[in-house]
């Protein structure tokens, strides 16, 4: 038993005195990603659009979009509302927008990190907001794309329902707190209610045609 006790001592003993190299260093939310960029940023932006690949992707698409409307994209392709959440205060707080636009969930349908209840993931993007009101910046929230299925998760059957409930919850929540809604679910949506194949190569992410459709939807919104 003795043997067994100084055993584990010198096992606690050996972990607590590990080099910093040896400490994970992995930047889990990516704040790496834009640090350099935020840095540079010398004017107040009208909007921040925080979000995933979806955001990421407008930006890649359309830089112009962004240039001529004094706006920044703030997204990172296969977040879920926990990374978002934890960068928030750096990638929206510090610019000072007047307003943030929160496209952000389908990845938490997705598991991209793991299995997250809708409840959770609409906590999250509902924490968002209150830091945004906190620090006087208006919430605009946003329908996710009414995705059909999601090509690097099959065995998720009901895209479409999820989808659907979370809009749900993002629509009344908005309506609660007076605060403004993108509603892309709709504008991007077919007669079946889901997003139109015309649009978008894997139902989730949009095509430039279908951002097109984002953006007029997105200005009569905030402009």
């Amino acid at each position: 038993m003795k043997k067994i006790i100084i055993a584990a001592i010198a096992a606690l003993f050996c972990a607590a005195t590990l080099s910093a190299q040896d400490l994970p260093d992995n930047d889990w939310a990516q704040f790496k990603r834009y640090s350099k960029a935020n840095s540079e940023v010398t004017a107040k932006p009208l909007a921040v659009l925080m979000g995933d690949s979806i955001t990421d992707g407008w930006y890649s698409n359309d830089p112009d979009f962004f240039k001529a409307n004094n706006l920044l994209g703030r997204g990172i392709s296969g977040q879920v509302t926990s990374h978002m959440l934890t960068r928030f205060r750096r990638d929206v707080v510090d610019h000072h927008p007047k307003y943030v636009v929160i496209l952000a969930g389908i990845n938490d349908i997705a598991r991209n990190n793991g299995y997250i209840s809708l409840e959770n993931t609409f906590g999250n993007i509902v924490s968002m907001c209150e830091i945004a009101k906190a620090n006087k910046i208006k919430p605009v929230l946003c329908t996710l794309v009414p995705s059909a299925y999601i090509r690097w998760r099959p065995a998720i059957k009901d895209t479409k329902e999820q989808v659907a409930a979370l809009n749900a919850m993002i629509k009344e929540y908005a309506k609660a707190h007076h605060y403004k809604v993108v509603d892309y679910a709709t504008v991007l949506a077919d007669e079946k209610g889901e997003t139109r194949s015309d649009l978008s190569k894997d139902s989730v992410h949009p095509n430039l045609e279908g951002y097109k459709i984002m953006e007029e939807a997105l200005m009569k919104v905030i402009r």
